[in-house]
Protein backbone atom coordinates (compact mmCIF):
# COMPACT_ATOMS: atom_id res chain seq x y z
CA UNK A 1 0.00 0.00 0.00
CA UNK A 2 1.21 3.49 -0.86
CA UNK A 3 1.60 5.42 2.40
CA UNK A 4 3.18 8.65 1.20
CA UNK A 5 4.37 10.33 -1.96
CA UNK A 6 6.65 13.36 -2.11
CA UNK A 7 7.26 15.29 -5.34
CA UNK A 8 9.69 18.14 -5.92
CA UNK A 9 10.14 20.16 -9.13
CA UNK A 10 8.15 17.89 -11.42
CA UNK A 11 6.27 19.57 -14.31
CA UNK A 12 4.04 22.20 -12.64
CA UNK A 13 4.45 20.73 -9.14
CA UNK A 14 6.91 22.72 -7.01
CA UNK A 15 6.78 20.71 -3.83
CA UNK A 16 4.14 18.28 -2.66
CA UNK A 17 3.78 15.73 0.11
CA UNK A 18 0.73 13.50 0.41
CA UNK A 19 -0.15 10.88 3.01
CA UNK A 20 -2.50 8.18 1.73
CA UNK A 21 -4.46 5.56 3.59
CA UNK A 22 -6.40 2.38 2.85
CA UNK A 23 -9.77 2.33 1.15
CA UNK A 24 -10.92 4.52 -1.73
CA UNK A 25 -9.26 7.92 -2.28
CA UNK A 26 -10.66 10.20 -4.99
CA UNK A 27 -8.73 13.02 -6.69
CA UNK A 28 -10.85 15.87 -8.04
CA UNK A 29 -10.25 19.32 -9.49
CA UNK A 30 -10.74 21.45 -12.55
CA UNK A 31 -9.67 20.12 -15.94
CA UNK A 32 -5.99 20.89 -16.51
CA UNK A 33 -5.27 21.38 -12.81
CA UNK A 34 -2.63 18.65 -12.90
CA UNK A 35 -4.37 15.53 -11.61
CA UNK A 36 -2.74 13.28 -14.19
CA UNK A 37 0.67 14.76 -13.40
CA UNK A 38 0.43 13.00 -10.05
CA UNK A 39 0.13 9.71 -11.92
CA UNK A 40 3.07 10.62 -14.15
CA UNK A 41 5.17 11.24 -11.04
CA UNK A 42 4.02 7.99 -9.47
CA UNK A 43 4.73 6.12 -12.69
CA UNK A 44 8.25 7.56 -12.65
CA UNK A 45 8.65 6.25 -9.11
CA UNK A 46 7.52 2.80 -10.28
CA UNK A 47 9.99 2.52 -13.16
CA UNK A 48 8.55 4.45 -16.12
CA UNK A 49 11.03 5.88 -18.61
CA UNK A 50 12.17 9.41 -17.93
CA UNK A 51 11.03 12.49 -19.83
CA UNK A 52 13.34 15.44 -19.28
CA UNK A 53 10.61 17.82 -20.45
CA UNK A 54 8.99 17.19 -17.06
CA UNK A 55 11.96 18.90 -15.33
CA UNK A 56 11.12 22.61 -15.00
CA UNK A 57 13.51 24.96 -16.80
CA UNK A 58 14.43 26.73 -13.54
CA UNK A 59 15.14 23.42 -11.72
CA UNK A 60 18.21 21.26 -12.10
CA UNK A 61 16.37 18.04 -11.37
CA UNK A 62 13.03 16.44 -10.49
CA UNK A 63 12.68 14.16 -7.49
CA UNK A 64 9.94 11.72 -6.45
CA UNK A 65 9.76 9.63 -3.27
CA UNK A 66 7.23 6.85 -2.67
CA UNK A 67 6.86 5.11 0.69
CA UNK A 68 5.08 1.75 0.56
CA UNK A 69 3.90 -0.64 3.27
CA UNK A 70 4.76 -4.17 2.07
CA UNK A 71 3.72 -6.07 5.20
CA UNK A 72 0.81 -7.70 3.34
CA UNK A 73 2.49 -7.95 -0.06
CA UNK A 74 4.32 -11.31 -0.08
CA UNK A 75 5.49 -11.19 -3.71
CA UNK A 76 7.02 -7.73 -3.26
CA UNK A 77 8.64 -8.78 0.03
CA UNK A 78 10.07 -11.90 -1.61
CA UNK A 79 11.49 -9.82 -4.49
CA UNK A 80 13.08 -7.33 -2.08
CA UNK A 81 14.62 -10.17 -0.05
CA UNK A 82 15.97 -11.87 -3.17
CA UNK A 83 17.56 -8.61 -4.34
CA UNK A 84 18.93 -7.89 -0.81
CA UNK A 85 16.89 -4.67 -0.67
CA UNK A 86 14.45 -5.55 2.13
CA UNK A 87 14.01 -3.22 5.10
CA UNK A 88 11.36 -4.45 7.60
CA UNK A 89 7.78 -3.83 6.43
CA UNK A 90 8.42 -0.58 4.57
CA UNK A 91 9.86 0.16 1.16
CA UNK A 92 11.13 3.61 0.23
CA UNK A 93 11.61 4.32 -3.47
CA UNK A 94 13.45 7.43 -4.66
CA UNK A 95 13.82 8.54 -8.28
CA UNK A 96 15.77 11.57 -9.47
CA UNK A 97 15.72 12.90 -13.06
CA UNK A 98 18.39 15.38 -14.11
CA UNK A 99 17.67 18.18 -16.58
CA UNK A 100 19.76 16.31 -19.19
CA UNK A 101 17.41 13.33 -19.00
CA UNK A 102 19.63 11.04 -16.93
CA UNK A 103 18.04 9.41 -13.92
CA UNK A 104 19.01 7.63 -10.73
CA UNK A 105 16.94 5.34 -8.53
CA UNK A 106 17.19 3.97 -5.00
CA UNK A 107 15.23 1.36 -3.08
CA UNK A 108 15.58 1.58 0.67
CA UNK A 109 18.65 3.76 0.23
CA UNK A 110 20.48 1.39 -2.13
CA UNK A 111 21.03 2.30 -5.82
CA UNK A 112 19.12 0.20 -8.36
CA UNK A 113 18.55 0.07 -12.10
CA UNK A 114 15.38 1.24 -13.82
CA UNK A 115 14.65 -2.39 -14.70
CA UNK A 116 14.71 -3.34 -11.01
CA UNK A 117 12.42 -0.41 -10.24
CA UNK A 118 10.04 -1.56 -12.97
CA UNK A 119 10.03 -5.12 -11.60
CA UNK A 120 9.17 -3.95 -8.09
CA UNK A 121 6.62 -1.43 -9.36
CA UNK A 122 4.71 -4.21 -11.12
CA UNK A 123 4.34 -5.93 -7.74
CA UNK A 124 3.22 -2.84 -5.82
CA UNK A 125 0.65 -1.04 -7.91
CA UNK A 126 -1.55 -1.36 -10.97
CA UNK A 127 -2.44 1.74 -12.98
CA UNK A 128 -5.47 1.71 -15.27
CA UNK A 129 -5.81 4.54 -17.75
CA UNK A 130 -3.98 6.34 -20.55
CA UNK A 131 -0.50 5.80 -19.13
CA UNK A 132 2.49 3.70 -20.07
CA UNK A 133 2.45 1.89 -16.72
CA UNK A 134 -0.44 -0.45 -17.50
CA UNK A 135 0.17 -3.95 -16.21
CA UNK A 136 -3.08 -5.15 -17.76
CA UNK A 137 -1.47 -4.99 -21.20
CA UNK A 138 1.23 -7.51 -20.30
CA UNK A 139 0.66 -11.16 -21.28
CA UNK A 140 2.21 -12.38 -18.02
CA UNK A 141 -0.18 -10.16 -16.03
CA UNK A 142 -3.13 -11.51 -18.00
CA UNK A 143 -2.01 -15.08 -17.33
CA UNK A 144 -1.50 -14.41 -13.60
CA UNK A 145 -4.90 -12.69 -13.39
CA UNK A 146 -6.58 -15.75 -14.87
CA UNK A 147 -4.60 -18.15 -12.67
CA UNK A 148 -5.45 -16.12 -9.59
CA UNK A 149 -9.15 -16.24 -10.44
CA UNK A 150 -8.95 -19.98 -11.15
CA UNK A 151 -7.39 -20.55 -7.70
CA UNK A 152 -5.37 -23.62 -8.75
CA UNK A 153 -1.95 -23.12 -7.08
CA UNK A 154 -1.40 -26.89 -6.71
CA UNK A 155 -1.77 -27.40 -10.46
CA UNK A 156 0.58 -24.49 -11.16
CA UNK A 157 3.23 -25.82 -8.77
CA UNK A 158 2.96 -29.36 -10.19
CA UNK A 159 3.57 -28.06 -13.72
CA UNK A 160 6.40 -25.78 -12.57
CA UNK A 161 8.19 -28.54 -10.65
CA UNK A 162 7.97 -31.00 -13.55
CA UNK A 163 9.29 -28.33 -15.93
CA UNK A 164 12.23 -27.61 -13.61
CA UNK A 165 13.08 -31.32 -13.30
CA UNK A 166 12.80 -31.79 -17.08
CA UNK A 167 15.24 -28.89 -17.64
CA UNK A 168 17.73 -30.28 -15.10
CA UNK A 169 17.72 -33.71 -16.75
CA UNK A 170 17.99 -32.12 -20.22
CA UNK A 171 20.98 -30.06 -19.07
CA UNK A 172 22.74 -33.17 -17.73
CA UNK A 173 22.09 -35.03 -20.99
CA UNK A 174 23.51 -32.06 -22.89
CA UNK A 175 26.58 -32.06 -20.69
CA UNK A 176 27.19 -35.80 -20.95
CA UNK A 177 26.70 -35.94 -24.68
CA UNK A 178 28.82 -32.84 -25.22
CA UNK A 179 25.97 -31.16 -26.97
CA UNK A 180 27.46 -32.02 -30.38
CA UNK A 181 29.33 -34.62 -32.40
CA UNK A 182 32.64 -33.88 -30.62
CA UNK A 183 31.80 -36.16 -27.68
CA UNK A 184 34.05 -38.94 -29.02
CA UNK A 185 36.78 -36.45 -29.96
CA UNK A 186 36.82 -35.14 -26.39
CA UNK A 187 37.30 -38.66 -25.02
CA UNK A 188 40.20 -39.30 -27.40
CA UNK A 189 41.84 -36.00 -26.48
CA UNK A 190 41.53 -36.77 -22.76
CA UNK A 191 43.11 -40.18 -23.24
CA UNK A 192 46.03 -38.68 -25.18
CA UNK A 193 46.59 -35.98 -22.57
CA UNK A 194 46.45 -38.48 -19.70
CA UNK A 195 48.91 -40.84 -21.44
CA UNK A 196 51.30 -37.92 -21.79
CA UNK A 197 50.87 -36.82 -18.16
CA UNK A 198 51.06 -40.35 -16.77
CA UNK A 199 54.25 -40.97 -18.75
CA UNK A 200 55.76 -37.86 -17.19
CA UNK A 201 54.38 -38.85 -13.76
CA UNK A 202 54.72 -35.37 -12.25
CA UNK A 203 54.26 -34.51 -8.59
CA UNK A 204 54.43 -31.26 -6.66
CA UNK A 205 57.10 -32.73 -4.29
CA UNK A 206 59.31 -33.77 -7.21
CA UNK A 207 59.19 -30.30 -8.73
CA UNK A 208 60.45 -28.70 -5.52
CA UNK A 209 63.24 -31.27 -5.11
CA UNK A 210 64.32 -31.01 -8.75
CA UNK A 211 64.57 -27.23 -8.55
CA UNK A 212 66.70 -27.42 -5.40
CA UNK A 213 68.98 -30.06 -6.93
CA UNK A 214 69.33 -28.04 -10.14
CA UNK A 215 70.41 -24.97 -8.23
CA UNK A 216 72.93 -27.03 -6.24
CA UNK A 217 74.43 -28.81 -9.25
CA UNK A 218 74.52 -25.69 -11.40
CA UNK A 219 76.39 -23.80 -8.70
CA UNK A 220 78.66 -26.62 -7.50
CA UNK A 221 81.89 -24.98 -8.75
CA UNK A 222 81.11 -21.63 -7.15
CA UNK A 223 80.09 -23.33 -3.91
CA UNK A 224 83.38 -25.33 -3.70
CA UNK A 225 85.40 -22.17 -4.32
CA UNK A 226 83.43 -20.33 -1.66
CA UNK A 227 84.04 -23.18 0.83
CA UNK A 228 87.80 -23.14 0.14
CA UNK A 229 88.05 -19.38 0.53
CA UNK A 230 86.07 -19.52 3.73
CA UNK A 231 88.32 -22.26 5.20
CA UNK A 232 91.40 -20.22 4.24
CA UNK A 233 90.02 -17.16 6.01
CA UNK A 234 88.81 -19.02 9.08
CA UNK A 235 91.48 -21.69 9.70
CA UNK A 236 94.05 -22.57 7.03
CA UNK A 237 95.56 -19.17 6.24
CA UNK A 238 98.53 -17.60 8.04
CA UNK A 239 96.31 -14.75 9.21
CA UNK A 240 93.16 -16.83 9.68
CA UNK A 241 90.50 -15.88 12.18
CA UNK A 242 91.42 -18.85 14.33
CA UNK A 243 95.12 -17.86 14.59
CA UNK A 244 94.29 -14.22 15.30
CA UNK A 245 91.92 -15.16 18.10
CA UNK A 246 94.54 -17.57 19.56
CA UNK A 247 97.11 -14.74 19.56
CA UNK A 248 94.73 -12.37 21.28
CA UNK A 249 93.91 -14.99 23.88
CA UNK A 250 97.61 -15.56 24.72
CA UNK A 251 98.28 -11.84 25.07
CA UNK A 252 95.37 -11.41 27.47
CA UNK A 253 96.00 -14.57 29.53
CA UNK A 254 98.98 -12.97 31.28
CA UNK A 255 96.75 -10.22 32.66
CA UNK A 256 93.71 -12.19 33.69
CA UNK A 257 94.50 -11.95 37.39
CA UNK A 258 94.68 -8.14 37.27
CA UNK A 259 91.04 -7.55 36.36
CA UNK A 260 88.14 -10.00 36.28
CA UNK A 261 86.75 -8.33 33.19
CA UNK A 262 89.83 -9.39 31.18
CA UNK A 263 89.21 -12.95 32.27
CA UNK A 264 85.62 -12.73 30.96
CA UNK A 265 86.87 -11.56 27.55
CA UNK A 266 89.41 -14.39 27.48
CA UNK A 267 86.64 -16.94 28.07
CA UNK A 268 84.58 -15.49 25.24
CA UNK A 269 87.55 -15.75 22.90
CA UNK A 270 88.04 -19.37 23.92
CA UNK A 271 84.37 -20.08 23.14
CA UNK A 272 84.79 -18.35 19.73
CA UNK A 273 87.74 -20.60 18.89
CA UNK A 274 85.68 -23.68 19.66
CA UNK A 275 82.80 -22.50 17.44
CA UNK A 276 85.15 -21.63 14.57
CA UNK A 277 86.71 -25.09 14.83
CA UNK A 278 83.29 -26.74 14.65
CA UNK A 279 82.17 -24.55 11.72
CA UNK A 280 85.31 -25.30 9.75
CA UNK A 281 84.96 -29.02 10.37
CA UNK A 282 81.36 -29.00 9.10
CA UNK A 283 82.32 -26.85 6.08
CA UNK A 284 85.23 -29.15 5.21
CA UNK A 285 82.95 -32.22 5.32
CA UNK A 286 80.38 -30.48 3.05
CA UNK A 287 83.09 -29.44 0.55
CA UNK A 288 84.57 -32.94 0.47
CA UNK A 289 81.17 -34.45 -0.36
CA UNK A 290 80.31 -31.84 -3.00
CA UNK A 291 81.43 -32.71 -6.50
CA UNK A 292 80.84 -31.56 -10.07
CA UNK A 293 78.33 -33.85 -11.92
CA UNK A 294 77.54 -32.44 -15.40
CA UNK A 295 75.61 -35.56 -16.44
CA UNK A 296 73.27 -35.40 -13.46
CA UNK A 297 72.81 -31.67 -14.01
CA UNK A 298 71.81 -32.29 -17.61
CA UNK A 299 69.34 -35.00 -16.57
CA UNK A 300 67.73 -32.73 -13.96
CA UNK A 301 67.42 -29.81 -16.36
CA UNK A 302 65.95 -32.07 -19.07
CA UNK A 303 63.34 -33.34 -16.61
CA UNK A 304 62.49 -29.81 -15.48
CA UNK A 305 62.20 -28.60 -19.07
CA UNK A 306 59.77 -31.41 -19.90
CA UNK A 307 57.57 -30.63 -16.90
CA UNK A 308 57.53 -26.90 -17.69
CA UNK A 309 56.62 -27.64 -21.32
CA UNK A 310 53.72 -29.80 -20.16
CA UNK A 311 52.55 -27.07 -17.78
CA UNK A 312 52.60 -24.45 -20.56
CA UNK A 313 50.70 -26.81 -22.84
CA UNK A 314 47.92 -27.22 -20.26
CA UNK A 315 48.13 -23.56 -19.18
CA UNK A 316 48.79 -24.30 -15.52
CA UNK A 317 51.65 -24.02 -13.05
CA UNK A 318 54.11 -26.98 -13.02
CA UNK A 319 53.20 -27.73 -9.40
CA UNK A 320 49.59 -28.35 -10.48
CA UNK A 321 50.30 -31.02 -13.11
CA UNK A 322 49.45 -33.95 -10.85
CA UNK A 323 46.18 -32.35 -9.71
CA UNK A 324 45.31 -31.48 -13.31
CA UNK A 325 45.89 -35.09 -14.36
CA UNK A 326 43.41 -36.28 -11.73
CA UNK A 327 40.81 -33.76 -12.92
CA UNK A 328 41.20 -34.98 -16.52
CA UNK A 329 40.95 -38.58 -15.32
CA UNK A 330 37.68 -37.80 -13.50
CA UNK A 331 36.25 -36.15 -16.62
CA UNK A 332 37.30 -39.12 -18.75
CA UNK A 333 35.66 -41.55 -16.31
CA UNK A 334 32.46 -39.51 -16.40
CA UNK A 335 32.39 -39.33 -20.19
CA UNK A 336 33.27 -42.98 -20.78
CA UNK A 337 30.53 -44.05 -18.37
CA UNK A 338 28.11 -41.52 -19.92
CA UNK A 339 26.52 -44.00 -22.30
CA UNK A 340 24.97 -45.98 -19.46
CA UNK A 341 23.95 -42.79 -17.66
CA UNK A 342 22.49 -41.37 -20.87
CA UNK A 343 20.20 -44.37 -21.28
CA UNK A 344 18.85 -43.80 -17.77
CA UNK A 345 18.54 -40.03 -18.24
CA UNK A 346 16.77 -40.27 -21.59
CA UNK A 347 14.22 -42.63 -20.08
CA UNK A 348 13.74 -40.24 -17.15
CA UNK A 349 13.40 -37.28 -19.52
CA UNK A 350 10.75 -39.06 -21.56
CA UNK A 351 8.80 -39.94 -18.41
CA UNK A 352 9.05 -36.38 -17.08
CA UNK A 353 7.84 -35.00 -20.40
CA UNK A 354 4.85 -37.32 -20.36
CA UNK A 355 4.02 -36.34 -16.77
CA UNK A 356 4.47 -32.68 -17.65
CA UNK A 357 2.13 -32.92 -20.64
CA UNK A 358 -0.51 -34.54 -18.47
CA UNK A 359 -0.17 -31.93 -15.69
CA UNK A 360 -0.08 -29.05 -18.22
CA UNK A 361 -3.22 -30.37 -19.92
CA UNK A 362 -5.01 -30.49 -16.57
CA UNK A 363 -3.88 -26.91 -15.90
CA UNK A 364 -5.04 -25.85 -19.37
CA UNK A 365 -8.51 -27.32 -18.78
CA UNK A 366 -8.74 -25.48 -15.47
CA UNK A 367 -7.73 -22.24 -17.17
CA UNK A 368 -10.29 -22.66 -19.92
CA UNK A 369 -13.08 -23.22 -17.39
CA UNK A 370 -11.94 -20.20 -15.37
CA UNK A 371 -11.67 -18.08 -18.54
CA UNK A 372 -15.31 -18.73 -19.38
CA UNK A 373 -16.45 -17.89 -15.84
CA UNK A 374 -14.28 -14.76 -15.59
CA UNK A 375 -15.40 -13.51 -19.02
CA UNK A 376 -19.04 -13.93 -18.03
CA UNK A 377 -18.54 -12.04 -14.76
CA UNK A 378 -16.60 -9.21 -16.43
CA UNK A 379 -19.16 -8.89 -19.23
CA UNK A 380 -21.91 -8.46 -16.65
CA UNK A 381 -19.93 -5.78 -14.85
CA UNK A 382 -19.15 -3.98 -18.12
CA UNK A 383 -22.86 -3.71 -18.77
CA UNK A 384 -23.33 -2.10 -15.36
CA UNK A 385 -20.42 0.25 -16.12
CA UNK A 386 -22.03 1.69 -19.24
CA UNK A 387 -20.43 -0.62 -21.80
CA UNK A 388 -23.43 -2.67 -22.82
CA UNK A 389 -22.57 -5.03 -25.64
CA UNK A 390 -18.89 -5.04 -24.73
CA UNK A 391 -17.29 -8.38 -24.02
CA UNK A 392 -13.97 -9.66 -22.73
CA UNK A 393 -12.83 -12.78 -24.53
CA UNK A 394 -10.10 -14.69 -22.72
CA UNK A 395 -8.27 -16.94 -25.15
CA UNK A 396 -6.42 -19.94 -23.75
CA UNK A 397 -4.43 -21.46 -26.61
CA UNK A 398 -2.48 -24.61 -25.69
CA UNK A 399 0.65 -25.43 -27.69
CA UNK A 400 1.19 -29.18 -27.57
CA UNK A 401 4.67 -28.82 -29.09
CA UNK A 402 5.90 -26.18 -26.67
CA UNK A 403 9.07 -26.78 -24.68
CA UNK A 404 8.18 -27.46 -21.03
CA UNK A 405 7.76 -24.16 -19.20
CA UNK A 406 6.99 -23.40 -15.58
CA UNK A 407 3.85 -21.61 -16.76
CA UNK A 408 2.45 -24.52 -18.76
CA UNK A 409 1.66 -24.90 -22.45
CA UNK A 410 -0.93 -22.11 -22.76
CA UNK A 411 -0.77 -18.71 -24.38
CA UNK A 412 -3.28 -16.59 -22.47
CA UNK A 413 -4.57 -13.49 -24.25
CA UNK A 414 -7.23 -10.98 -23.28
CA UNK A 415 -9.22 -9.81 -26.32
CA UNK A 416 -12.04 -7.30 -26.17
CA UNK A 417 -15.06 -6.37 -28.23
CA UNK A 418 -16.46 -2.96 -27.28
CA UNK A 419 -19.49 -3.23 -29.58
CA UNK A 420 -21.53 -6.28 -30.63
CA UNK A 421 -20.74 -5.79 -34.33
CA UNK A 422 -16.97 -5.67 -33.83
CA UNK A 423 -14.50 -8.49 -34.10
CA UNK A 424 -12.51 -9.22 -30.94
CA UNK A 425 -8.99 -7.79 -30.91
CA UNK A 426 -6.17 -7.49 -28.36
CA UNK A 427 -6.99 -5.21 -25.47
CA UNK A 428 -4.53 -2.44 -26.29
CA UNK A 429 -5.64 -2.20 -29.92
CA UNK A 430 -9.35 -1.69 -29.30
CA UNK A 431 -10.06 0.08 -26.03
CA UNK A 432 -9.84 3.83 -25.55
CA UNK A 433 -8.43 5.24 -22.35
CA UNK A 434 -11.80 5.41 -20.60
CA UNK A 435 -12.88 2.01 -21.91
CA UNK A 436 -9.60 0.44 -20.90
CA UNK A 437 -9.92 1.90 -17.42
CA UNK A 438 -13.45 0.53 -17.02
CA UNK A 439 -12.39 -2.88 -18.35
CA UNK A 440 -9.60 -2.82 -15.81
CA UNK A 441 -12.09 -1.88 -13.10
CA UNK A 442 -14.40 -4.72 -14.09
CA UNK A 443 -11.49 -7.19 -14.00
CA UNK A 444 -10.30 -5.93 -10.63
CA UNK A 445 -13.79 -6.20 -9.15
CA UNK A 446 -14.29 -9.66 -10.64
CA UNK A 447 -10.98 -10.91 -9.23
CA UNK A 448 -10.92 -8.83 -6.04
CA UNK A 449 -10.62 -11.86 -3.78
CA UNK A 450 -7.62 -13.26 -5.65
CA UNK A 451 -5.79 -10.26 -7.15
CA UNK A 452 -2.16 -9.82 -6.12
CA UNK A 453 -1.61 -6.06 -6.30
CA UNK A 454 -2.20 -4.16 -3.05
CA UNK A 455 -2.82 -0.77 -4.70
CA UNK A 456 -4.79 0.23 -7.79
CA UNK A 457 -5.11 3.57 -9.56
CA UNK A 458 -7.89 4.42 -12.02
CA UNK A 459 -7.64 7.36 -14.37
CA UNK A 460 -10.58 8.29 -16.59
CA UNK A 461 -12.68 5.34 -15.44
CA UNK A 462 -15.68 7.70 -15.75
CA UNK A 463 -14.95 9.06 -19.24
CA UNK A 464 -18.10 9.20 -21.34
CA UNK A 465 -20.52 8.15 -18.62
CA UNK A 466 -22.79 9.90 -16.16
CA UNK A 467 -25.94 9.54 -14.09
CA UNK A 468 -26.74 6.07 -12.77
CA UNK A 469 -23.77 4.44 -14.50
CA UNK A 470 -21.40 6.89 -12.79
CA UNK A 471 -22.90 5.93 -9.44
CA UNK A 472 -22.35 2.26 -10.27
CA UNK A 473 -18.73 2.98 -11.12
CA UNK A 474 -18.31 4.73 -7.80
CA UNK A 475 -19.91 1.91 -5.86
CA UNK A 476 -17.79 -0.69 -7.63
CA UNK A 477 -14.65 1.26 -6.81
CA UNK A 478 -15.71 1.49 -3.17
CA UNK A 479 -16.46 -2.23 -3.08
CA UNK A 480 -13.05 -2.91 -4.61
CA UNK A 481 -11.39 -0.84 -1.90
CA UNK A 482 -12.42 -3.45 0.66
CA UNK A 483 -9.66 -5.61 -0.81
CA UNK A 484 -7.19 -3.02 -2.14
CA UNK A 485 -6.06 0.52 -1.70
CA UNK A 486 -7.83 2.33 -4.57
CA UNK A 487 -6.99 5.79 -5.90
CA UNK A 488 -9.29 7.24 -8.55
CA UNK A 489 -9.00 10.43 -10.59
CA UNK A 490 -12.53 11.52 -11.43
CA UNK A 491 -14.61 14.36 -12.83
CA UNK A 492 -17.91 12.93 -11.62
CA UNK A 493 -19.47 13.79 -8.25
CA UNK A 494 -21.16 10.38 -8.10
CA UNK A 495 -17.71 8.75 -8.09
CA UNK A 496 -16.03 11.34 -5.87
CA UNK A 497 -18.73 11.00 -3.21
CA UNK A 498 -17.99 7.29 -2.83
CA UNK A 499 -14.44 7.98 -1.67
CA UNK A 500 -13.45 7.46 1.97
CA UNK A 501 -10.85 10.19 1.40
CA UNK A 502 -10.87 13.04 -1.11
CA UNK A 503 -8.00 15.13 -2.44
CA UNK A 504 -8.48 18.36 -4.39
CA UNK A 505 -6.02 19.41 -7.07
CA UNK A 506 -5.74 23.18 -7.71
CA UNK A 507 -3.68 25.21 -10.16
CA UNK A 508 -2.44 28.68 -9.21
CA UNK A 509 0.21 31.31 -9.97
CA UNK A 510 3.09 31.51 -7.50
CA UNK A 511 4.99 34.67 -6.48
CA UNK A 512 7.19 34.56 -9.57
CA UNK A 513 4.19 34.19 -11.88
CA UNK A 514 4.79 30.51 -12.61
CA UNK A 515 1.81 28.14 -12.80
CA UNK A 516 2.00 25.49 -10.08
CA UNK A 517 -0.23 22.70 -8.78
CA UNK A 518 -1.27 22.13 -5.16
CA UNK A 519 -3.05 19.14 -3.65
CA UNK A 520 -4.90 19.27 -0.35
CA UNK A 521 -7.07 16.78 1.54
CA UNK A 522 -10.72 17.78 1.97
CA UNK A 523 -12.69 17.29 5.16
CA UNK A 524 -16.17 18.25 6.33
CA UNK A 525 -17.68 21.23 4.54
CA UNK A 526 -14.65 21.47 2.24
CA UNK A 527 -15.65 18.20 0.71
CA UNK A 528 -19.32 19.22 0.49
CA UNK A 529 -18.36 22.36 -1.44
CA UNK A 530 -16.11 20.41 -3.84
CA UNK A 531 -18.87 17.88 -4.59
CA UNK A 532 -21.28 20.80 -5.06
CA UNK A 533 -18.83 22.46 -7.47
CA UNK A 534 -18.70 19.25 -9.49
CA UNK A 535 -22.51 19.13 -9.50
CA UNK A 536 -23.34 22.75 -10.18
CA UNK A 537 -20.41 24.39 -11.87
CA UNK A 538 -19.65 28.03 -11.11
CA UNK A 539 -22.89 28.88 -9.32
CA UNK A 540 -23.33 26.84 -6.15
CA UNK A 541 -26.80 27.11 -4.60
CA UNK A 542 -28.10 25.84 -1.29
CA UNK A 543 -29.90 23.09 -3.20
CA UNK A 544 -26.62 22.04 -4.76
CA UNK A 545 -24.96 21.93 -1.34
CA UNK A 546 -27.83 19.87 0.05
CA UNK A 547 -27.56 17.49 -2.90
CA UNK A 548 -23.82 17.14 -2.23
CA UNK A 549 -24.46 16.40 1.45
CA UNK A 550 -27.07 13.81 0.50
CA UNK A 551 -24.67 12.06 -1.88
CA UNK A 552 -21.97 11.90 0.79
CA UNK A 553 -24.41 10.64 3.41
CA UNK A 554 -25.71 7.93 1.07
CA UNK A 555 -22.17 6.83 0.23
CA UNK A 556 -21.28 6.56 3.92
Amino acid sequence: MLKRIEIRDFAIIDQLGLDLGPGLTTLTGETGAGKSILLDALGLCLGDRTDRSMVPAEAGKSEVHGLFDVADTPRARAWLTEEALDEDDECLIRRVVQSNGRSQAWINGRPVTRHQLEQLGALLMGIHGQHAHQALMRPDTQRRTLDGFAAHPQRLEAVAELARRWRRVSAEIESLSGGSADHHDRIELLRYQLDELDDAAPSAEEMAELEREQRRLAGAGEIITACQQSLEALYDGETSAQSLIATAERELSAHGDVDARIDEVQQLLTTGQVQIDEACQALRQFADQLEMDPERLEAVETRLSRLHDLARKHQIEPEGLAEHAEALRAELDRLTSADERLVTLNAEKEKLFSDYREAAQTLSESRQAAAAALSERVDSLLGELGMAGAALIIAVDPDDQATPSEHGIDRVRFDVRTNPDQRPAPLQKVASGGELSRIGLALEVATADTAELPSLIFDEADTGIGGAVAEVVGRQLRALSAHHQVICITHLPQVAAQGMHQLQVDKRQNESGRTVTDVRPLVGDQRVHEIARMLGGLEITENTLNHAREMLDQAD
